[in-house]
């Protein structure tokens, strides 16, 4: 009887693991998506502001060298 109720429980572990194991092949992760959207918005935030960034750096660095 307990062993037929082991058996029973095992079987249904497998299948539900196998679910999860089929559900999951094909699927981006949430992290590779992250990744890559955060990658894009530091592209396009240093193309927006790249130009402005090296002006001030550079007025920053005459400043400093001017004293």
């Amino acid at each position: 009887m307990i062993r037929h109720r082991l058996q029973n429980l095992t079987a249904r572990l497998r299948a539900s693991f196998a679910d999860v194991a089929d559900d999951e092949r094909g699927d981006v992760p949430g992290w590779v998506l992250i990744t890559l959207m955060t990658a894009g918005l530091v592209v396009v935030i240093w193309a927006l502001a790249g130009p402005a960034l090296a002006g001030l750096f550079e007025q920053a660095i005459s400043r400093v060298s001017g004293f």
